[in-house]
């Protein structure tokens, strides 16, 4: 058995038999509030069934997010970033250019209605794609996202690569992850990421990989189709023409 083998251990595809899910990248830099609202309107599509699932990746501005889990004292640096209110699960976290963010919007009524479950596909979807650029992320019990050892830095040091943050409406997931590819990690310094003091924050170039933005949109579609099943391209929105007043 190979190692990717033995991360994905015991994981068992979610089923979909329904159509393919839409696949779309964003180019240009998302204002966070036109985000969240093309979010409500897809999810509400999604559920009265008028229209498709759909994977958004995108990067925004610098901006701090505060999941329903966040407590004040988390927040370091209030006047440094927007800080932004968020329906999704989770604590503090930050979104920047050189952060791949990946919105989920999927019906796990057509899949698995468990969002235990869904969380844990989502950390092995992160896990696949980065075995590919050969980093060996790992989940652990007491702490969402995907971390990485990094022994170099001390006895037992673990860093902090993607976050997973989402929320359910009518069991159609919103909100999701965020990979970090080539983030000024500096910018996390103005909170404590997802409440966690013990470890530090890391990226793929951080590790030494000159891996691009473009590098790993195709990785993590490759690897997203292996567990979800089929997608096909469609155009990002337009925020430029459709949000405009």
């Amino acid at each position: 058995m190979t190692e990717r083998g033995q991360i994905l251990k015991g994981f068992h595809p979610t089923p979909h038999d329904g159509p393919p899910v839409e696949w779309a990248v964003s180019d240009d830099l998302v204002p966070y509030e036109d985000a969240l609202a093309e979010m409500d309107e897809r999810v509400a599509g999604i559920a009265d069934g008028t229209l498709a699932e759909r994977i958004w990746l995108l990067e925004h501005p610098p901006l701090y997010t505060a999941g329903t889990s966040a407590k004040g004292a988390d927040l370091l640096t209030p006047d440094r970033f927007p800080v932004h209110k968020t329906g999704r699960g989770g604590q503090y976290t930050y979104h920047g250019p050189g952060q791949r963010v990946v919105y989920v919007m999927l019906d796990l009524k057509r899949r698995t209605p468990d969002v235990r479950a869904f969380v844990a596909t989502l950390e092995d979807w992160l896990i696949s794609a980065l075995w590919e650029h050969h980093v060996r992320g790992e989940r652990r019990e007491d702490r969402v996202g995907v971390w990485v050892r990094r022994p170099e830095k001390g006895h037992d040091r673990e860093d902090k690569i993607a976050a997973i943050g989402i929320r359910m409406r009518k069991w159609v997931s919103f909100h999701g992850m965020a990979l970090n590819v080539d983030p000024q990690l500096d910018h996390f310094a103005g909170i404590v990421p997802c409440g966690v003091t013990a470890h530090g924050v890391t990226s793929l170039v951080d590790l030494g990989l000159p891996v691009t933005l473009a590098d790993v949109d195709l990785t993590l579609k490759r690897t997203f189709e292996e567990l979800f099943g089929s997608t096909v391209a469609v155009e990002a929105p337009d925020f430029a023409t459709r949000f405009s007043v």
